[in-house]
């Protein structure tokens, strides 16, 4: 008790007594945004800037004690909230950092602290009319910069701009030992030697806490066109797809698939939805083009989806971006609604897109002869080849039962799919906590082996966000 006692107030010398919570004050923090993994803390810590952290980790590793990075708290896979084993471990909160740090328009750089929300990154870039284009969804206004790059985040935007690690030229990163790497450089070309940001971002914070970055701006678009379109099936989707990015090119800015089972749980759950057509169609496409010239883009993507041929039973399109908000809630309000319905066993996968049909074929088929009458729900970046494919029961009352009992199993069904087409059990969301023990079914020992002698050679103590990833 006195060593803690000791610990805590060296925490409160270096951070200030408002910047830690104990006990019941800091739970909040302890429990992962699905609400799936709840863990215990010795403090939640809110350090003000580099310098804190550094001190932190350099103190938390004197005593032996695990350290949790922590942004928005919006992991999707339990990846940063501390384990409930009852070790002791202490949750670095960065969201007190969250200054914009430098914006240069004509070198199109953005430079931020880790615990800038994305929205303020967003507006920082349209002050300058540039364009920073992470597109999440539900989780994005809550989620934190810092988080996004230790994770490697997709989104709505990957087909034209790529995923967080892309979007990157420099990192500072407090490493496991309280040492800080400056890498806040701004340089498009830099070839002198190994690309050491690149360990950090998809990490989850088991290497070192990212503090801040220089991310990369794009020019703003000024038109935009977007369609909401009924397709037969996956499969005419993936060939929509390749045809518009044929005939539209690099405009095309996203590409999102969404199922009948999604839409149902968007009426019912969220607010001032509606269905786009008379008809109930089975599967939905939205999909939207954008340009930096000022130019009509709906009459060449209206054109383009003519051209099609078979395989599109209706659609609409629409130049005006309030009227395709309302298309895009359908979309980014998927995982509210499935959290409001209950519980669900999540997958968060990717397969080479021409194998997307595939993949949703012979999961779905094989899930409903071993369970009868389960509810799948898919969606996502048909366009970069990642679905998420969510099972529950019909019945919500008795998910908990079931996600207990077969979770395991439903997760085995899935995944042996996943790797029978050569894809990824992680496209986005990462490991965390609900994937570790998983991932070594599907990477091979000498891949792990690599992982593993990295995360020792950074952090030979594991310190670092213990029980996570690997």
């Amino acid at each position: 008790m006195t060593q803690t006692i000791t610990l805590l107030n060296a925490i409160a010398a270096i951070t200030g007594g408002d910047g830690v919570l104990t006990g019941e004050a800091g739970a909040p923090y302890c429990t992962d945004w699905r609400g799936r993994f709840t863990g215990t803390a010795l403090a939640v810590v809110f350090p003000a800037n580099t310098q804190q952290v550094s001190a932190l980790v350099a103190l938390c590793a004197k005593h032996n004690m695990g350290i949790v990075p922590q942004g928005g708290n919006t992991s999707l896979c339990g990846g940063a909230v501390p384990l409930a084993d009852g070790s002791q471990q202490v949750v670095i909160n960065l969201s007190r950092m969250n200054r914009i740090l430098n914006v240069d328009a004509t070198n199109y750089t953005l430079t931020v602290q880790a615990g800038c929300k994305l929205a303020s990154l967003y507006a920082a870039a349209e002050q300058v009319d540039r364009l920073f284009p992470l597109g999440l969804t539900a989780i994005a206004p809550h989620c934190e910069i810092g988080g996004n790059l230790s994770t490697n985040a997709g989104g709505i935007g990957v087909l034209r701009y790529g995923s967080a690690r892309d979007l990157v030229l420099g990192l500072e990163v407090v490493l496991p030992d309280g040492r800080i790497w400056d890498g806040l450089r701004s340089l498009r070309k830099d070839n002198a030697g190994y690309d050491l940001k690149h360990l950090f971002m998809g990490a989850e914070g088991t290497l070192g806490i990212i503090t801040a970055a220089v991310l990369k701006l794009f020019p703003r678009p000024k038109s935009s066109a977007t369609a909401c379109i009924s397709v037969r099936d996956p499969a005419a989707a993936v060939s929509l797809l390749a045809h518009l990015r044929a005939t539209c090119g690099d405009k095309m800015s996203g590409f999102e698939i969404i199922s009948r089972s999604c839409l149902d749980l968007v009426f019912k759950h969220i607010e001032d939805t509606h269905e786009p057509f008379k008809t109930q169609y089975e599967w939905l496409v939205i999909t939207k083009l954008a340009d930096v010239l000022a130019m009509p883009l709906d009459t060449p993507l209206r054109e383009a989806l003519e051209s099609f041929g078979e395989g599109v039973a209706e659609f609409l399109v629409t130049p005006d971006e309030a009227s395709a908000e309302r298309w895009w809630r359908l979309r980014k309000n998927i995982a509210e609604a499935q959290k409001a319905e209950g519980i669900s066993i999540k997958h968060d996968v990717s397969v080479p897109i021409s194998s997307v049909p595939s993949f949703i074929a012979q999961a779905s088929a094989n899930l409903r002869n071993a369970y009868p009458g389960i509810r799948i729900v898919a969606f996502g970046h048909i366009g970069d080849g990642n679905i998420h494919y969510n099972l529950s029961l019909l019945d919500a009352t008795k998910n908990t039962d079931f996600i207990a009992q077969q979770e395991h199993n439903v997760n085995r069904i899935v995944y042996e799919v996943v790797a029978q087409l050569e894809g990824s059990i992680s496209a986005e969301h990462g490991l965390g906590q609900l994937k570790r023990n998983e991932i070594k079914q599907y990477k091979s020992a000498f891949e792990l082996e690599l992982m593993r002698n990295i995360k020792k050679s950074i952090d030979p103590h594991g310190h670092m966000n213990p029980g996570k990833v690997i």
